[in-house]
């Protein structure tokens, strides 16, 4: 039988749907019940990465339950138990990671298998508290001048505005305001739309991109090409939409590929891998000895930000945080605890 740590095949494929028996086996039955949990995780709009995250760890789940002679129809909190302790002292996976696991295995015994667990709160993992990475004005200004081309352009927009790098490169061009300088995040974390300013230094830069993006456009047109995919209901009740200008992608991908739902295909957005790996060349470029991601000039922007005398309320609105408690890690950032103080080896 195949270890049940391999990377899980059913979870990036897709499934027959058909109404199985009790007799039938038990592959087939697992197959199935991924089948609805993707159906079920469709219809409450998960979005894309989330529904194969979900997809794999219980994939994943039902490989281990094989592997140990069990049945799906007889697992409950015992066996969920036994699976996340395996993946955290047997495996060692970070906290996070962990937790995904068991978001993944609340909703496929709730919503698919329809046998809520329990008293699971337990299983939650503690996740660890940690500063965030945070560069100097003077990094993020050899970093960004390591980034070339559209991806110098992303950068500069990441740091400027605060922005996630999924809703940067998921950007539409009816979302960016010239007149009022301001950019609108569509469906942000916690599917939030929230407001964050346009860089004065970037106006320019991005009307001269957005021509080349429409050189492209028209050739897609030109060419018949499919509109590019459109959120929630908009593509029955629009079809056109996804055809017309302000609802292209401000960051188009180079190439033409298959949308992994529809199988359409049409002109996605550039893709997460592109930049960061864009990022890790401008970093080694730069001589930078951090552990730098995207997400590090979001935090470098929310702490320059307070650095420069700017309300916790203010970067908590523009960071797109429920809750001000999030936003104030930066304030320990600031604190610098103990870097005032001079050490007694210096005396």
């Amino acid at each position: 039988m195949e270890s049940p740590w391999k990377s899980d095949s059913s979870a990036s494929h897709p499934y027959p749907g058909v109404s199985l028996g009790a007799a039938a086996p038990r592959a087939e039955r697992n197959q199935e019940a991924l089948e609805v949990m993707r159906r079920a995780l469709r219809v409450r709009h998960y979005a894309l990465r989330t529904e194969e995250s979900y997809l794999h760890w219980v994939g994943r789940f039902l490989n281990w339950l094989a592997w140990g002679g069990a049945d799906l129809e007889a697992a409950g909190e015992v066996e969920v138990r036994a699976f996340l302790e395996e993946l955290a002292v047997g495996r060692g996976v970070a906290a996070a990671t962990q937790n995904q696991a068991f978001s993944a295995l609340l909703f496929f015994f709730g919503e698919v298998v329809k046998r809520p667990l329990g008293k699971v709160d337990a299983l939650r993992a503690k996740r660890t508290t940690r500063l965030p990475v945070v560069l100097s004005r003077e990094e993020v200004r050899r970093l960004l001048g390591g980034l070339e081309g559209t991806m110098s352009l992303i950068g500069r927009l990441l740091y400027g505005t605060g922005m996630r790098m999924m809703e940067a490169i998921r950007l539409r061009v009816k979302d960016v305001d010239f007149d009022r300088h301001q950019v609108i995040v569509r469906e942000g974390k916690g599917s939030k739309d929230r407001v964050v300013m346009l860089p004065e230094t970037l106006r320019e830069p991005l009307r001269e991109h957005l021509e080349r993006v429409r050189i492209l456009f028209n050739e897609d047109r030109a060419a018949g090409l499919p509109g590019v995919w459109l959120p929630g209901a908009y593509g029955v009740k629009d079809p056109k939409a996804g055809e017309r200008w302000e609802w292209q992608w401000v960051f188009p991908s180079k190439s033409v590929g298959k949308d992994p739902r529809s199988e359409v295909r049409r002109r996605h957005h550039v893709h997460d891998n592109g930049v960061g790996k864009a990022l890790s060349v401008a970093v080694r470029r730069a001589g930078i000895a951090k552990k730098i991601t995207a997400h590090t000039l979001r935090h470098s922007f929310a702490t320059h930000l307070l650095e420069g005398g700017a309300d916790i309320r203010t970067v908590q609105e523009l960071l797109g945080h429920s809750d001000v408690s999030t936003t104030m890690i930066y304030t320990h950032v600031l604190r610098r605890p103990g870097v005032g103080v001079r050490s007694p080896l210096d005396g």
